[in-house]
């Protein structure tokens, strides 16, 4: 409710004990004129799937997907490679907005969906950051790449770690590409990276989850770009 998530209906447990969060929301909701709608705990739990609701449950429009060409007026970008969990999805949006990037674009099949998970995960996130559909990942990322854009990959034998990156790389339009967990980035993928990035690891260490990896390489590019910035 604080980041204005687009709301149909904030639907209320009936008699459950409320504290100031509660008073919180239920003030926001009243504010923004959306609904409020009380209801007893069987049919909360069913409106919630079963999923820990603890007491509000909020009714959300279907997640309207931005065109990539829309995004392209910014200049950092999030693809997602065969990512699967929604709430991974929500997680990396977290991290994409909180570090500066301008979108994420996924494919349409093999890949999450926007769901009241991914909402959930990203904490408002999505609200404010557009996520755009696209046909086929390689052929898009071929075609930004062709419209001067740096792809750079995240790959567990990536050959440069992303702490070593060029600063003049980080002041490129770019996009980081998040690959599957176990799986990693598919070779389609991989053939259109100007770069394969690893993060440094301690030993004995195999994998990081695909929406902390996200997070840190954003993390180090904003870093970066702040940085550079801030140079005299």
């Amino acid at each position: 409710m604080r980041a204005s998530v687009p709301a149909r209906a904030l639907w209320v447990q009936a008699r459950a004990e409320a504290d100031e969060r509660w008073r919180e929301v239920l003030r926001l909701a009243a504010h923004r004129g959306v609904e409020i709608v009380e209801a007893g705990k069987t049919e909360m739990d069913a409106l919630a799937q079963d999923g820990a609701h603890q007491g509000l449950v909020l009714v959300l429009p279907e997640f309207a997907y931005a065109d990539l060409l829309d995004l392209q007026a910014g200049s950092l970008l999030v693809a997602l490679d065969s990512i699967t969990d929604s709430r991974n999805l929500g997680a990396i949006a977290r991290s994409a907005y909180a570090f500066g990037a301008d979108g994420i674009f996924l494919g349409e099949r093999r890949s999450a969906r926007v769901t009241a998970g991914s909402w959930k995960a990203s904490a408002g996130a999505l609200a404010h950051l557009p996520v755009a559909q696209v046909t086929n990942l390689s052929r898009a990322l071929k075609s930004l790449a062709a419209d001067g854009w740096t792809i750079l990959g995240l790959a567990a034998d990536g050959a440069t770690a992303v702490e070593s990156l060029p600063a003049t790389i980080t002041e490129d339009r770019l996009v980081i590409v998040i690959g599957a967990e176990g799986a990693g980035l598919s070779r389609l993928v991989k053939e259109h990276c100007d770069w394969l990035v690893r993060i440094q690891m301690a030993e004995g260490a195999e994998s990081l989850n695909a929406a902390v990896a996200a997070g840190i390489v954003l993390h180090a590019v904003h870093s970066a770009r702040t940085a550079a910035k801030e140079a005299p």
